[in-house]
């Protein structure tokens, strides 16, 4: 097993209830560490995000190309609450264990949804082990969605492997109507599945196998 470079942005926000503020607007539960979606009204998702806290303050890693719609998201909804947002994203490496990997000196080491993560200070120019390639054909074998190939703007948590994250006992976020919904009616339009290739339309193509997104009634 490896370790593999995530493509990351780190938000580090400051001040009083910041567990309670990013509960109130994802869809899994959040009141310690764990793996969140941050969805918009349509229940489409904006990034999915490791929060981790670190002593008094939280940083919310999401994924780099989702940065700014992330930042807006969170700005947008602060509303005069003692909160502020810093980016930290120039200051860190993160990557991602599949297995028993080494940890990084100075590493904040967290249980996500993907694996364990290492946020490590980029002072020590740690390298990954794995290519992306692997980190895809791992994931094609374990179902395992990811950014920029099944978690994209256009697909709700649902349609893309991440029903596990979105807690069923929860209200009252941005886009929780639209998932409740379908969840409650059976219908969630899509579904992430692997199939032997060929594979039409794969979200993530693999050596014998392929990750796809695929409608279903």
């Amino acid at each position: 097993m490896g370790l593999v470079r995530h493509a990351a942005s780190i938000l580090l926000l400051q001040g009083q209830g910041l567990l309670p503020f990013l509960d109130g607007l994802s869809t899994n539960h959040v009141a310690g560490p764990c793996t969140t979606v941050f969805t918009n009204r349509a229940a489409k998702i904006i990034d999915v995000c490791e929060v981790i806290p670190v002593g008094e303050h939280v940083a919310v890693v999401g994924h780099e190309a989702n940065k700014e719609a992330l930042k807006a998201h969170l700005s947008q909804r602060i509303l005069g609450q003692p909160i502020t947002i810093t980016d930290i994203s120039d200051l860190n490496d993160v990557f991602i264990d599949t297995g028993d990997s080494q940890i990084p000196p100075d590493a904040t080491v967290h249980v996500s949804f993907f694996g364990r993560v290492f946020v490590v200070p980029v002072k020590h120019n740690w390298q990954p082990t794995w290519t992306i390639d692997q980190w895809n054909e791992h994931r094609i074998a374990k179902l395992i969605p990811y950014h920029g190939y099944e978690i994209t703007g256009v697909h709700h948590p649902l349609a893309c492997g991440l029903g596990e994250l979105v807690h069923p006992q929860k209200g009252c976020y941005i886009g929780q109507e639209v998932l409740a919904r379908m969840r409650s009616r059976g219908k969630q339009g899509h579904r992430l599945v692997v199939g032997p290739n060929p594979v039409e339309k794969p979200t993530t193509p693999g050596k014998e196998h392929s990750l796809s997104i695929v409608r279903v009634q």
